[in-house]
């Protein structure tokens, strides 16, 4: 677990340092993401970064794809790529654009940014193993936000009709949209939702966990993999911006990129939490 935890860490600062260097990009999301991406490539999915085409690889697709820094980070600390390829990001020619494309780079198993559509593909993709009898399994994250989307509960029902055992689906629920609930300008009043609820009631087996617990996430995703029947849904209860305590919390840095000060004082208190 301390290695997961070191991994996680190590990504989060990737994420900084690139969007700091690319001047754009997203933070919140991908900060509160990192644990469970950190747990999924280093420890859950049947992968190989030295043949990332393997046709027996599970699969993995991340819906909310503004997010695309932090899988890019996780591929590369997981050995997909160099990390010096990160200084790449967003920039014309990249493998690493602001949102996942599936043509680019091996690991990238669905291009995404419209959200909404990642939990279909996922579906398809889990079917597919089903109907060719091959074992491998697909995992999806989408975000809290992203599902007020009508195509996930579509793709939800779906899953559930036909049994769709293979397939995990993880909601990033850091429950915080890009520009918030309220400010001084404009009110609006946070959902009133509660997501086990719902996803157990379009027949979903549901796991609700702290997102930022090794020891949940590994017990939730044990669970996921002795299920049958039926897809499982695992809520992941995060903080947005997670890590930083000047992020934690704050819609703004749901695209805000640090200054030079800002990045400096993020990783020494990221390393500071490392040691301990």
């Amino acid at each position: 677990m301390n290695e997961l935890k070191q991994k996680a860490t190590e990504i989060r600062k990737e994420i900084l340092k690139t969007v700091h260097h690319a001047g754009a990009g997203h933070i919140g999301g991908p900060m509160s993401a990192v644990d469970v991406l950190t747990y999924l490539y280093f420890n859950e999915m049947n992968i190989n970064p030295e043949d990332g085409w393997n046709e027996h690889r599970d699969r993995f697709v991340l819906s909310k794809g503004h997010s695309a820094i932090g899988l890019y980070a996780t591929l590369a600390v997981r050995g997909y790529m160099l990390k010096e390829e990160l200084n790449t990001f967003d920039a014309v020619d990249s493998r690493l654009q602001g949102h996942p494309d599936m043509t680019l780079l091996p690991g990238l198993d669905m291009s995404t940014g419209s959200l909404g559509q990642g939990l279909s593909a996922a579906l398809g993709i889990a079917l597919g193993a089903k109907l060719q009898n091959k074992s491998y399994r697909a995992f999806c994250m989408i975000g809290d936000g992203e599902s007020q989307e009508g195509q996930i509960w579509e793709a939800a029902d779906v899953a559930s009709k036909y049994g769709v055992d293979n397939l995990v689906c993880i909601v990033d629920n850091n429950k915080l949209q890009q520009f918030g609930w309220s400010d001084d300008q404009v009110k609006r009043n946070a959902p009133l939702e509660d997501p086990s609820a719902r996803w157990a009631a379009f027949g979903w087996h549901v796991i609700s966990i702290d997102g930022h617990n090794f020891e949940e996430i590994e017990k939730a995703f044990k669970e996921a993999a002795e299920i049958k029947g039926k897809p499982t849904v695992i809520i992941s209860n995060t903080i947005k911006g997670k890590g930083v305590s000047f992020m934690e919390g704050a819609y703004l840095w749901h695209s805000r990129v640090p200054t030079d000060e800002e990045l400096q004082a993020a990783l020494e208190e990221l390393d500071k939490e490392a040691v301990q």
